[in-house]
Order: structure tokens, then sequence, then C-alpha cells
């Protein structure tokens, strides 16, 4: 039996109804999301992620899929919405961090993938004197009703999120993009590997085409996507503060 894990996760197991589970403290951030630079975002998400990060679509394949991620920093290994280990107050925390340190995801037998979805737990938060989840009679316990319920809820959302991703590339809406800046320090960024809805071309499609956007609940997406650009401008804003708070603190004291 071989399981992928997902971004971010090290090694996942199976998770049973006997197993005890050492959940994380309120606001404790999984290591990947204190060092991440980009995190996965689902299609339900794009209407409230917008307000804080730009959200925007990525390849690893060339171009053949894509996914949609919220940037959280401008450069690698940095979340510029984490401050002392914790995710900065009244900003939007993603769902794929909320569920750590449970994850759904395909399992491998032999060499045939098996086509449902199990729920899965980073192996090292399993612990015997951990928190149960369901009782002894095997029924959930209110805590596992309320993970299992984002679980369920998130993997429903990223399979929209991934169909709506398969059309926009389907349909040829989206152009890759680099954002170039210079901080006040005179340090240029550069950030790419990015994709965006062109949003010139969506006049060209034709009527079927325009239907199936707006019935599937996509326009809505494309829009809050581009207007989400606009956040950039706060990120850099974050990186110039980080930059200078970190060269204060290098400065040797009087």
């Amino acid at each position: 039996m071989q399981i992928s894990p997902p971004f971010g996760y090290r090694e996942i197991v199976p998770f049973y109804k006997q197993s005890r589970v050492r959940l994380p403290a309120a606001g404790e951030l999984p290591e990947f999301a204190r060092t991440s630079s980009a995190l996965p975002v689902s299609f339900t998400e794009f209407v409230i992620a917008c307000r804080d990060y730009p959200l925007v679509f990525m390849s690893t394949d060339n171009g053949k899929t894509f996914g949609a991620i919220a940037v959280v920093g401008m450069a690698a290994n940095e979340n510029l919405f984490v401050k002392n280990g914790a995710w900065e107050v009244n900003t939007y925390v993603p769902a794929y961090v909320r569920r750590y340190p449970f994850c759904m995801a395909r399992i491998t037998l032999g060499t045939v993938e098996q086509s449902d979805r199990v729920v899965c737990v980073e192996s090292s938060f399993i612990a015997e004197d951990g928190e149960a989840m369901f009782d002894d009679a095997g029924e959930p316990l209110e805590r596992w009703t309320q993970i299992n319920k984002l679980l369920n809820e998130f993997e429903a959302d990223l399979e929209r999120s991934r169909e709506m991703c398969s059309i926009l590339a389907d349909y040829v809406l989206l152009e890759p993009f680099t954002i170039q800046a210079t901080l006040k320090d005179s340090t240029p960024l550069n950030l790419g590997g990015m994709y965006r809805v062109a949003e010139k071309k969506l006049e060209y499609l034709n009527a079927a085409q325009h239907k199936n956007l707006f019935k599937k609940g996509i326009v809505g997406r494309i829009y809050a996507h581009l207007l989400s650009l606009d956040n950039f401008g706060r990120v850099l804003a974050r990186k110039g503060a980080s930059s200078q708070a970190a060269q204060a603190a290098d400065q040797p004291k009087a």
C-alpha cells in the first residue's frame, strides 16, 4: 500500500476510528504554512481569500494542468502573513492549512490507484495520549464531526476548483505573467511562474462557452481573481516592511 502525501505533509497514514490524534493547539501552524510563499485555495474560497491575497494559477507540468493558489510571500520559504509563528489576525486562513494534520488522499494498492479517497493523518500526530475522535461504541465525537465536515466540504470544493482550472485551460483563457518590483532599499524582486485570466479573451468565447462559465459559477471566480491581483501591492508593502525590520535588527546597537 502506497500513499502520496499532499504538498506540505511529510508522511501520512490512514485514519482509523481507534486512532488518537494530537490536535494542534489553537493558532499552531504546520511548518509548511510558515515557510510557503503560496498555498492552494478551493473554489468557494475565492470569494473570501480575494480580499487578502493575490489569487493566481500555476502549473507544474508546463501548462497541461493548473491549480489555484493564494500568494502569501514574494520569495521562497516565506509567508508574510505569519508573525511570531501565528497567522496574522483579521486575515483569512486557507482551509488547506486549517485541515492539518488531516487530509484526504488516494491509496495505491500494488500498481492500481484506488478511485476513492480516504481520510489520512500526518503520522507524527498519532499519539497514545492524543485525543479520541470516536467513543467506545465507535460513534463520532463532536470534535471529529466538525473536522470530518471540513475535510469533506474542502475536498468537494477542490474538485470544483480543478474543474474550473480545466475549463479555463481548455478555453485558452490563461496567460503567464511576472511581477517585477524594486523595494525601497533597492532590492529587486521578480516573481514568475504564475498565470492569470486574459480578460480580453473572454469576449471571443462562443455563446456555449459563456453559458457554461455562468452556469458553473466560474465568472464570479474569474473577477474575484482579477480584482485580487491588486493585492500584490499589499504583499509588496509587507515585504518592504519585513526587509526594513530585518535590516534594523542587524544594525549594531549603540
